[in-house]
This record gives structure tokens, C-alpha cells and sequence, in this order.
């Protein structure tokens, strides 16, 4: 299940994953077998086989009878993903001029939505970045934030990690878990809760007065880790 829901992003239906699956299993096949195999209908089945074969995840094989076969799955992605990356950079290009957003208090709901503004905050900035969270989100996100101090962004990391390699100050706490405060370049600010579901919210703002008071919260809670270091 969990491979069918993965090819539902690359573009296939739900009914085309399914016969793509048996396909990459089973080999060439007619509509016949594949129906028989995967319990869809003989009215469906052919509407899903010539499906995959238009969005480049199977081919056909001429004889006696038509049998299908199922683009190996690297081929088949990596097609995919060149033909994303063009469409990504025509769309770039020429899609029209976004009116400017007004700063304001946005909700963001979904784990994977609140990941990937993540990542986004982190790949654009460019100064510094305040993040306090629990190990495993900032092991979660390990790779961005290290690319991010590669090219010279400050971190100031609050975590109950015990060493973070990457950062330039690492402060140990207890943090909540699924609790994310992040703040980059002194402009946006991301807080809220990340714990893996659906139902996760976070708020992001570039307003200025949530950025000052949770820069100053942030810097208040390090002064007092800092003095209990030094005691």
C-alpha cells in the first residue's frame, strides 16, 4: 500500500498504481491476465493499461496478442522527474508576475506542508537562523540546516540534542515534543507543532512585531540556559 500511495505522486491514478505494481511484479501480461490478477474489470483495466503506457510507465509488446510491460521503476521516475524539472522551469519562466503578499498570519496545516516551509525558510536564508526543537525534528532536517551553515549562516539551536556538529551554538533544553520555533534572518517566523499528521498546524508570519517577540523570547530563554551553563 505504502508503494501504491508513493506512485499516486509521480502522476499515476490509483487504479494505474495498482496495475503498474502487478506489472513490475508479474511481467508481460495481456489486459486479460492483468484483470484476472489484479480483480479489475475488463472495461477498466484496458482504460488503465493505456494509461501507463501514454504517461511512460509501461510499453507494449507486439505478437500473437498484446502484453504490457512495466518501465523498470528507476526509469520510469527519473523520465518523470526530467520531464517535472521542465515543466518547473517553463512555469518559472512564464507563468504571470504574482501580486505582492501582504504580510499576515497564515496558517499551515499538514505535516508535509509544514516540512517543506521548513525547508524553504532554511534554503533562503541567508544571515542567521533561531530553531528550537526536539532532537528528531532537527535530525529530520539535518541535511538542509547543514548545506545552510556550509554557506555561512549563523545557527543558534536550542535541543535536547547532546552535540550537533553543524551548528554555532547549541543550547541543551528539554523541548516538548513535535514543538518548532524557528525564526530566519530576523523576518519570518515559523511556530507550532509538527508530529507527523495530518492535523499538525503551524503559524507563519513575516510580521515584525511576532518576529521581535519571538526573537526576544528565544534570546531571553538562551540568556537563561546560558546562566545555568555558567553556574
Amino acid at each position: 500500500m505504502e508503494n501504491l500511495e508513493k506512485l499516486l505522486q509521480f502522476g499515476l491514478s490509483r487504479v494505474e498504481a495498482s496495475v503498474y505494481l502487478c506489472l513490475h511484479q508479474r511481467g508481460a501480461l495481456t489486459g486479460y491476465e492483468a484483470s484476472k490478477l489484479t480483480g479489475i474489470s475488463r472495461s477498466n483495466i484496458y482504460g488503465a493499461l493505456n494509461g501507463l503506457v501514454e504517461k511512460g510507465a509501461a510499453w507494449l509488446e507486439e505478437g500473437a496478442s498484446t502484453r504490457y510491460i512495466a518501465v523498470p521503476i528507476q526509469e520510469f521516475l527519473d523520465n518523470r522527474m526530467a520531464s517535472l524539472e521542465k515543466y518547473r522551469s517553463f512555469l518559472i519562466e512564464n507563468i504571470p508576475k504574482q501580486e505582492k503578499i501582504q504580510d499576515g498570519y497564515i496558517s499551515i496545516q499538514g505535516a508535509e506542508n509544514i516540512r517543506d516551509k521548513f525547508r524553504q525558510m532554511v534554503r533562503d536564508s541567508a544571515l542567521r537562523l533561531y530553531l528550537s526543537a526536539p532532537a528528531d525534528i532537527v535530525d529530520s532536517f539535518q541535511s538542509e540546516l547543514k548545506a545552510a551553515s556550509e554557506r555561512g549562516v549563523k545557527i543558534i539551536l536550542i535541543s535536547d540534542l547532546a552535540e550537533c556538529e553543524f551548528v554555532d551554538k547549541l543550547l541543551q533544553d528539554e523541548i516538548e515534543p513535535g514543538q518548532i520555533r524557528l525564526i530566519t534572518d530576523s523576518s519570518s517566523v515559523l511556530t507550532g507543532d509538527l508530529y507527523g499528521k495530518a492535523s499538525d498546524t503551524c503559524l507563519f508570519s513575516g510580521k515584525e512585531n511576532l518576529v521581535r517577540i519571538m526573537k526576544e523570547a528565544l534570546r531571553n530563554k538562551i540568556i537563561l540556559l546560558e546562566m545555568r551553563i555558567n553556574k
